[in-house]
């Protein structure tokens, strides 16, 4: 049985205009992530067009649903996806991009550096030791590609402050990571979430968006780790 409900769909048409009116620098963009994935492996593609195609214009996506000002968090952003993107569209967003990973990090810290920005900043730490460290201070978070809803909401939520929302993009698996968590959300201090469809290429994708209504339980963040050894929405019935 679907248990999806779609709120809306979002049309290539909504995204391009931002798209192009910042075109030059995100292009720069896609060709300094092409010459780096030749040392760092941060999309496992070379070609820049595919990364337009299948990353960024994925990315843009999200653009209708996250705020003009205030801060942001990109949560495991890889090769800075999609913070960089949220970050050139976005002047007066602050953006901090996230990730354990210390090769990846480097490499995002030169884009910035490459492409003049003064609202990207680079982040190289656990998500569950930066959300300690800075609880409930930014306005949106994103994951992308980083795993099941439940985990990347658990990531996001000690991060996001009330009233800011979280973003998710998903592919086919959508339906049934959100039948395995259920009604549980309001655990964490999030509403149901809301649905949003997107087509890209052939594909059928989707962005899923939750609203912080309420302060995240100080039992979250847990220790490093923890999340992917014991599901919190397994915990809580």
């Amino acid at each position: 049985m679907k248990i999806i409900k779609i709120k809306a769909e979002i049309h290539i048409e909504d995204i391009m205009p931002e798209i192009q009116r910042n075109e030059d620098t995100l292009e720069t963009y896609v060709h300094i992530l092409s010459a780096m994935n030749s040392t760092s492996r941060l999309t496992g593609e070379r070609d820049p067009s595919k990364i337009w195609n299948e990353h960024l214009l994925d990315c843009g996506f999200s653009l209708p649903l996250i705020p003009e000002i205030g801060s942001a968090v990109d949560v495991g952003t890889g090769g800075g996806l999609p913070g960089m993107l949220w970050a050139i569209c976005r002047p007066h967003l602050n953006v901090y991009l996230l990730d354990s990973v210390h090769k990846k990090c480097a490499a995002v810290g030169e884009m910035i550096r490459n492409l003049g920005l003064k609202n990207a900043f680079v982040v190289c730490d656990r998500a569950e030791i930066f959300a300690a460290e800075n609880r409930e201070r930014f306005s949106a978070a994103a994951t992308r590609a980083v795993g099941h809803l439940g985990l990347c909401a658990e990531y996001m939520s000690p991060l996001v402050m009330k009233g800011g929302i979280l973003l998710c993009f998903k592919g086919p698996k959508v339906e049934e990571e959100l039948k395995e968590v259920g009604p549980s959300w309001n655990k964490l201090g999030l509403s149901e979430p809301e649905i949003y469809s997107y087509r890209l290429g052939e594909k059928n994708l989707f962005l899923v968006v939750w609203k912080k209504e309420e302060y995240c339980p100080k039992t979250f963040p847990r220790k490093p780790g923890r999340a992917q050894k014991l599901h919190w929405w397994r915990c809580v019935r």
